[in-house]
């Protein structure tokens, strides 16, 4: 329990520096929401007006402060761009970069583990060098690359979906799954060849040790040794590599959202800053850093629990 709340007690105080940095930083950085708004041929009247009904005229802590208070209740602003909360303009858009992350990682599970673990006692012959061969080709492709292929065979050649033509879930949700599917796989499959490859040489490396060699003396069969022996062993590094995957899965997202005209987090992220729209962007920042924090939080404490020897 100690060290639940040590950890809760550092990913608080990470958040607050997060926080202060995400603040400060589009505050420093050149330009100016309100030229951004009304264009360089304000008058500085219009523009002082403006300033003062964003705020932007009060000292910077004080608008720290309060920045800081409504977002811990749920107000994370008002965007100066689309002249709406931000709260509201963020809902749809976590909906759908959260299920383009889920349903990624999914298939980055539902790749690696299958095929890792099949090939894993398959060190030699033609069913590993063919993996082999496949893992670094697909490791070296892209998310974007990859995403343009697949729209191009899909949708151009094979007409599954139409290109840039969204379908909301709101409207039709198979077949806004069915839209998703294939960005899904943009990303997914680059993180799924990554995996397998750690998967075997992870398993690889624990083949040759001796608790290994003594359950084979024993009689024991392969499977039943990579289930009860070997698993157990590279629990923790595929755990850890996994985390660290779906964290790159954000990155992947906002690229992909760009190829396949998906309204995410990443086109309003890459449009808010072309904009200005601090309070988008601060919101998406400290969002982004939230989660990354608590999978690294969720990771160390479930590694924990299955090794003991893990100091954190």
């Amino acid at each position: 329990m100690k060290l639940i709340m040590r950890k809760l007690f550092t990913l608080i105080v990470t958040l607050f520096i997060v926080s202060i940095l995400a603040f400060l930083a589009f505050q420093v950085i050149p330009g100016d929401a309100a030229v951004a708004q009304l264009g360089v041929d304000a008058t500085p009247e219009s523009l002082a007006a403006l300033r003062a009904e964003m705020g932007l005229d009060r000292p910077l802590p004080v608008r720290y402060a309060d920045w800081l208070g409504q977002f811990l209740f749920g107000d994370m602003g008002k965007s100066h761009v689309h002249d709406r909360s931000v709260t509201e303009l963020l809902g749809d858009r976590l909906i759908i970069t959260g299920s383009l992350m889920g349903l990624s990682f999914l298939f980055t599970v539902g790749i690696a583990l299958p095929v890792g673990l099949f090939t894993a006692n398959r060190q030699r012959g033609s069913i590993h060098w063919a993996v082999t061969a496949a893992s670094q080709v697909i490791m070296a492709v892209p998310p974007l690359f990859l995403g343009l292929v697949l729209t191009f065979l899909f949708a151009v050649v094979f007409r599954l979906f139409a290109p840039g033509v969204f379908v909301s879930h709101h409207d039709n949700l198979l077949g806004y799954l069915g839209y998703m599917l294939f960005p899904a796989l943009a990303i997914a499959l680059p993180k799924s060849a990554m995996t397998v490859r750690l998967i075997r040489s992870s398993v690889g490396s624990e083949l040759g040790k001796d608790y290994v060699q003594t359950a084979v003396s024993r009689g024991r069969g392969s499977s039943a040794i990579l289930r009860r022996h070997i698993l157990p062993n590279i629990a923790v590094p595929v755990i850890t590599f996994l985390t660290l995957t779906l964290i790159m899965t954000i990155t992947d997202a906002i690229v992909v959202e760009q190829v396949f005209s998906i309204p995410g987090l990443g086109r309003l992220l890459i449009s808010a800053i072309e904009n200005r729209d601090y309070p988008v962007v601060q919101a998406i920042v400290v969002i982004i850093a939230a989660f990354v924090m608590v999978l690294h939080f969720l990771s160390d404490i479930l590694c924990r629990a299955i090794d003991r020897r893990i100091v954190l």
